[in-house]
């Protein structure tokens, strides 16, 4: 079984911030802008980002075994955040006396035909779900069809849902990422006046999460007579070939006034490339990634859309144990399981490290 561990004593100093600032918990709009934000607002954006504090349902599972299998787009630290989520679920069913296994496996590159393979493995063995990060949704979903109709039980987690239509049973993720998108240029086109040329990194070519939000980023900027598209790239979610692309986009357009980043990665190689080239570019992206939320510390990185990973490893195994058990979305779940995505900005940053990382 492919696991991933924070020490301990990180997970404890997390535990304890998130229960000291609790209080401060709000239903805020997540794309405030970082002006006039007190230092009460900065707790609030930062704390009410990542949700640790879970509790497992009143429903009772029908075994005291379950094993399930999930397939996601790439190894990244992204997916080790969701796999902390599915840990704290596995423990507290454990407290119930209910066992719960799983895979969770990956390739080292995102992969539409490395992802049919591995669920069609999967298919083969005697899982009680199979949960799916969808890589490519045109390529997985009739993919995922064919599995329903055998009779597997197939959910999709994560950032990714299949294509609309899909008979996969439910989703547990990000059901807001064209939103996402938007907001997040939104913010940028406020820094830069509504004037500006700026260019798109997407990440996975097919990705839905990656794709969707760079749609919205292209609408928002539409809107905008004096804002300009000068480039749109994949980096395929890596880092390096994020920054071996900003490089170009630098050089093609020395006035670039921002960059949108549509993943985990591609905030890091853009502000690695920004700050190589001392560029006054603003960047925008997704996640929380530490090298990101520190070129974010320094104000390298305007502002950061945070996913609540932990949520969604959490709430997919609740939702699994359900589906394994023959249940249907309706009451006990509903079909898309929806997790929040907050916008950070440069004062939210110290405290976000401290709270994912221990950084003090």
């Amino acid at each position: 079984m492919q696991k991933f561990f924070r020490k301990k004593c990180i997970l404890m100093i997390v535990l304890a911030a998130v229960l000291a600032l609790a209080a401060c918990s709000s239903d805020a709009p997540a794309n405030e802008s970082s002006e006039n934000k007190t230092a009460s607002d900065t707790a609030e954006s930062a704390s009410s980002a990542v949700d640790f504090d879970h509790e497992l349902d009143s429903y009772k599972p029908k075994k005291d075994n379950y094993n399930f299998y999930f397939t996601y787009k790439t190894v990244h630290p992204w997916w080790d955040a969701v796999a902390l989520g599915m840990e704290e679920a596995q423990r507290q069913y454990l407290d119930k006396g209910i066992t719960i296994t799983y895979e969770y496996m990956a390739p080292e590159g995102a992969s539409a035909e490395d992802q049919i393979k591995r669920l069609h493995a999967a298919e083969k063995e005697d899982f009680d779900v199979i949960g799916v990060d969808v890589a490519d949704e045109k390529v997985i979903s009739p993919v995922i069809d064919e599995m329903i109709s055998s009779g597997t039980k197939v959910m999709t987690f994560s950032s990714s849902d299949a294509a609309e239509g899909c008979r996969r049973i439910a989703y547990v993720g990000n059901t807001h990422n064209y939103q996402d998108g938007a907001d997040l240029t939104e913010a940028l086109c406020k820094k830069l006046d509504y004037r500006g040329k700026v260019a798109i990194l997407v990440g996975s070519e097919g990705a839905p999460c990656h794709e969707d939000r760079a749609r919205g980023a292209a609408d928002t900027i539409a809107k905008y007579s004096d804002m300009q598209i000068v480039a749109t790239e994949y980096d395929r979610d890596s880092v390096d070939r994020a920054y071996d692309l900003t490089l170009k986009i630098l050089k093609d357009n020395p006035d670039l006034d921002g960059i949108i980043c549509c993943n985990m990665s591609n905030p890091v190689g853009a502000a690695r490339a920004i700050t190589e080239k001392k560029s006054d570019a603003v960047i925008v992206g997704m996640d929380h990634d530490e090298e990101a939320l520190h070129y974010l510390d320094e104000g390298v990185i305007y502002c950061l859309g945070v996913q609540d990973c932990y949520s969604i490893g959490f709430d997919t195994i609740q939702v699994a144990v359900k589906i394994a058990d023959g249940k249907k979305p309706g009451k006990l779940f509903p079909e898309k399981t929806n997790e929040i995505t907050t916008i950070i900005y440069q004062e939210d940053a110290a405290l976000m490290l401290e709270l994912l990382y221990g950084a003090v």
